[in-house]
């Protein structure tokens, strides 16, 4: 690419119907798309529990405390809920718009930073074929809106230290970044503070430079993040003093230095994920590691490029180390990735070709995937989980096309923003098609066909189970028995419930008469109907529905 190619699209920005469209293709099937459990119930319910209870203060699961992430998700959710109700939609919503913003978020800090639109659009467009990212950004989880505000923490400190010195720009972008931090904070706890440190420490050490801690103004950026993110944390403390010791030592400490969770991996566990969120562009990804370390070819200065390079470093080392591992976890190296990239992938436009057949390629064998899982279980493939996957290919197919045909720079703003759209458009198909492939993914079908049997005063049990996407479904909580999990430091906090195990529960349930129980098979085979009497209204693979 020549730098005259670059000048010509340094103002032509991506038209109106690049954002609607790329919009319309992020949101169409988020209410396709029955909730998934655990995750997704559980982040709809804590929600509904605070909405229909008026405690937006303590986070309750199943009516229990539940302290294992900050509110503002919760937050946000619950407002929705109290404007629109409870649904698929609304309780996705939240959390599939942060993921979303994330697009415009690289694309203006890539044009503000390089000044190129070339350069924006071309991270937009590595973000959206970015499988992890978007599939990832269509579900249910916190990760997405941690993403978006720990983003912008960076974005915003690369824009502080590009100012002049003790200019407004320099003091406003500082501000934003330290916004952004409290919000990321108050969305998955300390370790958005953890990282953010780690990575500038890490900087500095690597290439002795101290000018990014210069650029903070600490007095008051400490203050207005002190007013953003402490709030929370004293009035749940003061009405819930077990919270300080569940939250930072349970849920940080022991989440980090042991397996407490169960949720182990290998040190290299993130690094597939990596390779398969770049595959791509995976042959960009050498020579534009190799730029950071030299100097960045259009960028103003060589900072930009090593801290987005550090950082994405920091919390993929960070969270390798960790004895927790989940994949939603890399999620924040993705946004800065894209960037990093997008540079060297403009700067040789031939790359597109083979990206194309590589998208294809990657989205007919996730397809094929999805598709032969159910038959490894001996059961058949549902008819509904078909026709997305295979329209996902074909889309996927019409996005390789439009790639192939980019050969110049002055093509990536004419077919890029069709790409991106379609892009997302196949992995959301695809995720579609993984909803459906498995019925017992979510108790959806399960909690339709005993609805209508279900009254204002029923009481609604889940015995030595807790399938997460009963109550939102419902629309009411459930009183969980023989079952602890991630409720067990709730149930330790209330009396009522440690009186009210199994035992107790199968001496009352023959003298109910309006009550439901949805019972773990295996349970209900071992206790047998002389302990568990009543009429089953339904079952699946996970679960019997006893009715008294």
């Amino acid at each position: 690419m020549t730098n005259d190619a670059t000048s010509v699209h340094r103002t032509t920005r991506p038209p109106w119907w690049f954002w609607a469209a790329l919009a319309v293709c992020w949101y169409s099937l988020i209410s396709v798309r029955p909730l998934l459990e655990p995750d997704e119930g559980r982040y709809a319910e804590i929600p509904r529990e605070m909405w229909t209870s008026g405690d937006w203060v303590t986070p309750r699961l199943s009516g229990l405390k539940y302290f294992e992430k900050p509110p503002l998700q919760y937050w946000a959710t619950a407002a929705v809920y109290s404007g629109f109700g409870v649904s698929e939609f609304t309780s996705r919503v939240f959390s599939a718009t942060m993921a979303f913003l994330c697009l415009p978020l690289v694309y203006l800090f890539a044009v503000r930073m390089f000044g190129s639109t070339t350069i924006g659009s071309t991270a937009v467009l590595l973000l959206a074929t970015n499988p992890v990212f978007v599939v990832i950004g269509q579900i249910n989880l916190l990760d997405s809106a941690f993403a978006f505000f720990i983003s912008a923490t960076v974005f915003s400190l690369l824009l502080a230290c590009s100012a002049r010195r003790g200019s407004a720009p320099e003091r406003n972008w500082a501000m934003l970044m330290w916004t952004a931090l409290a919000l990321a904070m108050l969305t998955k706890g300390v370790a958005a503070v953890v990282l953010t440190g780690l990575a500038l420490i890490a900087y500095s050490i690597a290439t002795r430079d101290l000018e990014p801690w210069r650029r903070l103004h600490w007095p008051s950026g400490l203050l207005l993040f002190s007013v953003i993110g402490a709030p929370w944390f004293v009035l749940v403390t003061r009405r819930n003093p077990e919270f300080l010791q569940f939250f930072f030592v349970h849920e940080h400490l022991a989440r980090f230095f042991t397996s407490i969770h169960a949720r182990t991996g290998p040190s290299w566990y993130f690094v597939p994920l990596l390779v398969l969120a770049m595959l791509p562009w995976f042959k960009s990804f050498a020579p534009a590691l190799r730029d950071a370390t030299t100097r960045a070819p259009h960028g103003p200065n060589p900072r930009t490029n090593r801290v987005l390079w550090i950082w994405c470093a920091v919390v993929t080392v960070f969270f390798s180390i960790s004895q927790s591992k989940l994949v939603p976890y890399i999620l924040p190296v993705m946004p800065a990735l894209a960037v990093a990239l997008a540079q060297r992938v403009t700067a040789d436009p031939l790359r597109f070709r083979k990206a194309a057949y590589w998208l294809v390629a990657l989205v007919a064998c996730a397809a094929i995937a999805v598709l032969i899982e159910p038959l490894r279980s001996g059961a058949k493939i549902p008819a509904n989980a078909i026709s997305p996957a295979v329209a996902a290919v074909i889309v996927a197919m019409v996005a390789a096309v439009a790639m192939t045909r980019i050969r110049l720079t002055e093509n990536i703003q004419r077919f890029g923003p069709a790409i991106a759209a379609a892009s997302v458009l196949t992995w959301s198909l695809l995720l579609v098609s993984y909803s459906y492939a498995k019925p017992t993914r979510t108790a959806k079908a399960l909690v339709a066909s005993v609805r209508d049997h279900v009254g204002p005063t029923t009481q609604i049990f889940s015995v030595g189970q807790y399938r997460q996407t009963i109550a939102p479904y419902l629309g009411r909580t459930l009183h969980v028995v023989g079952y602890s999990g991630e409720l067990a430091f709730g149930q330790s906090q209330q009396r009522s419930t440690r009186e009210s195990g199994l035992e107790t529960f199968l001496q009352q349930w023959p003298e109910r008469s309006d009550a439901i129980a949805f019972i773990d098979p295996q349970l209900y085979r071992k206790l047998g109907a002389a302990r568990l009497p009543g009429a089953v209204l339904a079952s699946d693979d996970a679960s019997i529905v006893l009715q008294r």
